[in-house]
C-alpha cells in the first residue's frame, strides 16, 4: 500500500475514483433491479445512507487532521534542525583554531547536503545524501570531540553539546518523514468509502438519469484521499516540506 501512498495523483486519485464509481454503479444496478425492496424499507435504508456518509465524513476529516499533524511536524523539525547547525557553527570557534576549522568546514558541508535532501525525489541521489549524512556526522563529531579533549573544559563541552544537537535533529526529522498514516486508517477510510458510494447508488430512484449525480460522491471523495495522500507523503507530493530555514542558513555559511 505504502508505494500506491507515495504517488497521489498517479495512482490514489485514479484508484479511489474508479473503485467507488463502481461500488456506486453496482449499487445503481442493483436499485435498478430490485426496485420494490428498495422502496418497501426506503426509511431504515435513509437512516442507514446518512449515517454511512456522516461516519465517513468524520474519518476523513479525522484522518486529514493526522495528515496535516505530522506535516507541521516536519516542518518544526526543519526548523530546529537549522537552529542546531547554525548553533554549533558559531559554538566552533570555542574549539582550538585547527579543530574550529574542520568542524565549519564539516557544518558547511552538511547544510547544503541537508537541503538537497529535503528538495531532491531521486531515490539514488537521495541514497548518495544518506551516506553523505553519516560521513558527515561522523568528521563532526570527531573534530568536537578531538578539539574537546585537547582542552576540555565547560566551553568545549557546549560544542561536543551542539554537534550532539545537530545529529540528534537530524534523527528527529528522519523520523518525522518515516511516520506515516497508518495503514489500518486507510483501509478502514475506504471501506466506509466503497459502503458509502454503494449506498448512493442503492437509493437513486433513476440510476440512468442519475448517472452524474452518482458520480459527484465518488469524484469529491476520490479528491479528499488525494488530499490526504499527498499531504502526508514527505516527498512524492505537491505539497512538500520546503527547507527555507537551511536554505537561508545554507546561504549565509557560504
Amino acid at each position: 500500500m505504502t508505494a500506491i501512498l507515495d504517488y497521489p495523483l498517479a495512482l490514489v486519485f485514479p484508484i479511489t475514483f474508479v473503485v467507488l464509481a463502481v461500488a456506486t454503479w453496482l449499487g445503481g444496478w442493483i436499485a435498478s433491479r430490485r426496485r420494490a425492496v428498495v422502496e418497501g424499507m426506503r426509511e431504515d435504508f435513509t437512516l442507514v445512507q446518512s449515517s454511512t456518509l456522516t461516519l465517513l465524513a468524520l474519518i476523513i476529516g479525522f484522518t486529514f487532521s493526522m495528515a496535516l499533524t505530522r506535516y507541521d511536524q516536519r516542518k518544526a523539525y526543519e526548523e530546529e534542525e537549522a537552529n542546531a547547525i547554525g548553533t554549533a557553527y558559531l559554538r566552533a570557534d570555542l574549539l582550538p583554531p585547527a579543530h574550529a576549522a574542520k568542524l565549519k568546514a564539516s557544518l558547511k558541508q552538511y547544510a547544503g547536503v541537508r537541503v538537497r535532501h529535503y528538495v531532491t525525489r531521486d531515490a539514488t541521489e537521495l541514497a548518495t545524501l544518506d551516506r553523505a549524512i553519516v560521513a558527515l556526522h561522523d568528521d563532526m563529531w570527531r573534530s568536537a570531540r578531538d578539539g574537546a579533549r585537547d582542552t576540555p573544559d565547560a566551553l568545549r563541552a557546549l560544542v561536543v553539546a551542539s554537534v550532539n544537537d545537530v545529529i540528534n535533529a537530524q534523527g528527529y526529522a528522519q523520523a518525522a518523514g518515516w511516520n506515516r498514516i497508518p495503514h489500518g486508517a486507510w483501509a478502514l477510510m475506504t471501506l466506509l468509502a466503497v459502503c458509502a458510494s454503494f449506498l448512493v447508488g442503492l437509493g437513486t430512484r433513476r440510476p440512468v438519469l442519475e448517472a452524474r449525480i452518482m458520480a459527484v460522491l465518488p469524484l469529491v471523495v476520490a479528491l479528499a484521499f488525494f488530499l490526504i495522500a499527498d499531504i502526508d507523503a514527505p516527498r512524492s507530493g505537491a505539497i512538500r516540506v520546503t527547507p527555507l530555514d537551511l536554505l537561508a542558513l545554507d546561504a549565509s555559511l557560504r
